[in-house]
């Protein structure tokens, strides 16, 4: 079998999370042997890719048997049933390293779980591995000095973006089934875009962020990626709940039992290239507005109009900038040496601002939030690009130029998806297809902070819709020649 090109493998391991849950409760299969499936699948391309880097086979392996004993015997498991959960290399969890991507953290092994770990693992997530990251989730490509880089499962010499680049290989390998994320300026989105998957960006304080320096900044915020919809949802709800310790977390329950069903055709919808002032390859514009045409009659109403982002760029290198100094300060001053450029450069940069610069670009964002709210009284689901460039040689550090204009920062490729961030969107990115390249290729689902069960309920509507289309389908990688360059 075959979808846009790619072969379709058909191990237990290729399931969908939801599939997967589905088989292990009618008895069909078990958590030993959907486990056993994934290592396999590691060990047979993790070596052609370096998604996964932390790993403890025996630890997964003694979770999956219990669990399968336990279900055998009739007892009750949460709601991931022995899936097994990969977790990015930014959260700490208990007595498995977690680096961040950092010599700095080269050799840590945690004593305890952050709060999104310990809550997938109450709820029967078997976690016994971690995902690449690049150092401290700063920059678009996953590549760091502890672990090397993560490649592109659709053509190794390439990025697989980042910073939850690592995750979305795996998933898009069937590693496993179910794999956490974070997400700043893009690090759940752009690698789901680049590896054909999907990565939801929750509203704030949906996912409860306890570790953050900053406890008041809405803009770092956890979540799911998956294969489908249908999958990130699953993890969201074990990820999902309310935590005082996030001053953005909230009693009201955002994330519904079942996927929320959207009937598109009722559905005022607007697109936008590239919000007005994001820079976009020409060919990818291109791209997305062909498919924008091949999607419209599916909506009541399919617009092309551009939010309001005036200063949306300064805003956010500002505001991302003094997140930097609160973290990373101290490890400039004693770590310099060992630090990678982007962990660098995003805290020379914050500490080079002004009291005045700060203040104004917390009032600006205040701005941009409120205008972001006004322009969903007329819309229900904004439309976009999810990157603005094919994947990239992971060579290259970041995107320097495009069309011909050099980035005046390394962050500024990535502002199709920071733009949403600063406006406190939420935001999932659903796999449509190949581009010019031959490269994954993704959109962008965005709704305002709070609409996370419209916004996860419209993109599992359209994402059937893209599935029908055998140009607009999530691609597959070729599985057989992963495990050929990995010998």
């Amino acid at each position: 079998m075959t979808n846009s090109g790619y072969t379709l493998m058909t191990e237990p391991c290729d399931l969908s999370a939801v599939n997967a849950l589905a088989s292990i409760r009618c008895g069909d299969l078990s958590p030993l042997e959907l486990y056993q499936s994934c290592v396999d699948r590691i060990e047979s391309v993790n070596p052609a890719l370096n998604a996964i880097v932390a790993i403890d086979p025996d630890a997964g392996h003694a979770f999956a048997k219990a669990a399968t004993k336990k279900l055998y015997e009739g007892s009750e498991l949460g709601i991931l049933q022995g899936l097994p959960v990969g977790i990015k290399d930014l959260e700490a969890t208990k007595n498995l390293r977690t680096t961040w991507g950092s010599k700095v953290f080269e050799h840590e092994i945690p004593q305890e779980d952050d709060s999104i770990v310990a809550n997938i693992r109450r709820h029967d997530g078997n976690i016994f591995c971690k995902t690449n990251t690049p150092e401290f989730g700063a920059g678009g490509n996953t590549v760091n000095r502890v672990y090397g880089a993560t490649c592109n499962p659709f053509d190794a010499t390439k990025t697989c973006a980042g910073s939850s680049g690592g995750t979305a290989v795996a998933l898009a390998t069937g590693m496993l089934p179910l794999a956490t994320g974070s997400d700043y300026g893009g690090s759940l989105r752009t690698p789901a875009s680049f590896c054909g998957i999907v990565g939801f960006r929750p509203s704030p304080g949906v996912v409860p962020g306890t570790g953050s320096v900053i406890a008041l900044s809405p803009f770092a915020v956890l979540g799911p990626m998956g294969r489908s919809v249908a999958d990130a949802h699953l993890l969201l709800k074990s990820q999902a709940c309310f935590d005082i310790r996030d001053p953005f977390s909230a009693n009201i329950q955002q994330i519904p039992d079942d996927l929320p069903q959207q009937d598109l055709s009722k559905l005022r919808v607007t697109w936008s290239v590239d919000f007005g002032c994001c820079p976009v390859d020409n060919d990818i514009e291109t791209i997305f507005r062909e498919r924008i045409a091949a999607m419209a009659s599916n909506f009541a109403h399919c617009d092309e109009r551009d939010p309001t982002m005036d200063n949306v760029h300064n805003v956010f290198e500002t505001l991302r900038g003094i997140y930097f100094v609160a973290a990373h300060e101290e490890n400039l001053r004693d770590n310099r040496s060992i630090l990678g450029p982007n962990v660098i450069d995003n805290t020379e940069r914050g500490l080079a601002y002004t009291a005045t610069d700060i203040a104004q670009a917390f009032h600006q964002q205040s701005v941009l939030y409120r205008d972001t709210l006004d322009y969903f009284n007329d819309t229900d689901i904004l439309l976009a690009p999810a990157a603005a460039v094919s994947p990239f040689p992971h060579s290259q550090l970041t995107v320097t130029e495009i069309n011909g204009q050099p980035m005046p920062s390394y962050m500024r490729w990535l502002a199709l998806s920071y733009a949403p961030t600063t406006t406190m969107c939420c935001s999932c990115v659903i796999p449509c297809g190949l581009d010019h390249n031959g490269m994954p290729f993704g959109i962008q689902v965005i709704g305002p902070k709070g609409a996370d069960a419209k916004v996860l309920g419209v993109a599992a509507g359209l994402e059937s819709v893209l599935a029908a289309d055998q140009h607009t389908a999530r691609p597959l990688p070729d599985i057989t020649a992963l495990k050929n360059m990995a010998g």
